[in-house]
Formats: C-alpha cells, sequence, structure tokens
C-alpha cells in the first residue's frame, strides 16, 4: 500500500518521520547561532521572542536558557504537544500560522532554518512578513533565516538515501518554476509514504521587494550563522535582520 501525502506540506512536517529524517541536524551550530545574533541584536535581558515555525522547539529552550521570555508557535499541533513539556513561566508553545498577527509585540521575532515560502498561496509570503512587522514593538526586530539559493541550486545534489533509524528516505532534488522540490520516498512497517517539500526560490533581490511592500527596513544581510558577510555565490544561508 502506499500512502501520497503531498498534497500540502503540513502534512509531512506533522508526522514523525519528519523529525526522524532531520534528527541529525547540528545543535551545537544552532546555539552559535542564536549566541550570535541575540549579542548582535542586544535583545534586553528578560526580552521577549517569538519563535515563529518553531517545529520541536529546540531553539526556543535554547533562547530560553539564555534568559528571554519566549514564545514558540508553529501551525503542527504533534510539534506544539511535543514542545509543551519544556513550558515554564518564561516559556510558552501554541498552535498558530504565522501568516496571521500574534496578537502580541516582542523585542524580537524569529523565522530560522528556511521555515518560510512554503506556502501554496503567493499572497501568504507578503502576509507573513507583514505579520512579523506587526508582531515587533517599537524597538524590535525581525529575523528570517533562510538558504542562499543561489548556492544550494549550484550545489543541488539530485538524488541520495539516507537511512536513519532503519529508515530508508529515498530523496530526489529538482529545481522547477521557482521551486526547490525535494520528493522524499521510504517504506515503514509495509507501507510506502511519499511526501514532498516545496520552497519558493527566494534570493535576495526577491526578499528585498517583498520588505518594501510590507513597509520594513532591511537593516543587515548575513550569509552563515558566524554572521558573516553574504555572498550570493558562497554564502550557504540568507539571514536577512529587518524592521
Amino acid at each position: 500500500m502506499t500512502k501520497d501525502t503531498t498534497a500540502w506540506f503540513a502534512s509531512w512536517f506533522d508526522t514523525p518521520f519528519y523529525h526522524i529524517l532531520y534528527k541529525d541536524r547540528d545543535y551545537g551550530e544552532a546555539q552559535l547561532f542564536m549566541d550570535n545574533l541575540t549579542q548582535y541584536l542586544n535583545i534586553p535581558e528578560g526580552g521577549t521572542i517569538l519563535d515563529l515555525a518553531c517545529g520541536k522547539g529546540r531553539h526556543s529552550v535554547y533562547l530560553n536558557s539564555l534568559g528571554y521570555t519566549v514564545t514558540g508557535a508553529d501551525l503542527s499541533e504533534n510539534s506544539i504537544a511535543h514542545a509543551k513539556q519544556y513550558e515554564n513561566d518564561t516559556l510558552r508553545f501554541q498552535v498558530h500560522d504565522m501568516c496571521q498577527p500574534f496578537g502580541k509585540r516582542f523585542d524580537a521575532v524569529f523565522n530560522l532554518f528556511t521555515s518560510f515560502g512554503y506556502f501554496e498561496e503567493e499572497a501568504d509570503n507578503l502576509k507573513t512578513i507583514e505579520a512579523i512587522r506587526d508582531n515587533l514593538n517599537p524597538f524590535g526586530f525581525g529575523v528570517i533565516d533562510f538558504m542562499n539559493t543561489d548556492y544550494v541550486i549550484d550545489n543541488l545534489v539530485p538524488e541520495e538515501t539516507k537511512t536513519v533509524d532503519g529508515i530508508d528516505f529515498h530523496l530526489k532534488r529538482t529545481y522547477k518554476d521557482g521551486y526547490i522540490i525535494k520528493h522524499i520516498t521510504f517504506t515503514h512497517n509495509g507501507e510506502t509514504y511519499n511526501y514532498e517539500e516545496r520552497v519558493r526560490a527566494f534570493t535576495l533581490n526577491d526578499f528585498e521587494a517583498l520588505f518594501e511592500q510590507a513597509n520594513v527596513y532591511l537593516l543587515d544581510v548575513f550569509g552563515d550563522y558566524k554572521l558573516r558577510k553574504f555572498d550570493n555565490k558562497t554564502s550557504e544561508r540568507l539571514i536577512l535582520i529587518f524592521k
């Protein structure tokens, strides 16, 4: 039996298989990024941060350990249910659509690890940036940590198999119609699953156009988690600081 679930990205993010495939993410690198970013932004002690599209909350938990009051928000009910085990007086998680304003203002809003550009409706990209703008207090900063599309396309691995926890994930990557697409196929307990990740291949110019439409000001651009200068050919990340 084959289970085809390519119709809507949320179904993939809400499965345990998503977290199995990506379990080897570098937590040390992520923590270094959070250290560098919060120091660069000079977020006040006890300052408020919204971690938008927080997943299971790994960034939120670490930011909270640094002394910040953190709210983690994600569309995935399963991820939020998992993250709630870490809640305390200064760390909260809730299900939320990031296209919509949160109804509260923060010292910083972080959208990390290419958690942008999945929307089926193009207008939702602009709505998300407008929502981030509306979630910021007068002194707040927005951060979008996106892939560097030019670098990704130049270094695209068309096909590979990753074995994690005994599951062989067959991955095929393509660049088509302005999207970077990853097809994910695997078999578990006799059932074959097909998923798809589609990320809009936004460039720095694309973000600049969106920011202009949203009436937000781009303050700085970095190319990696050490906050080094962005280069469109060699940088692995596109990290945008705005308000």
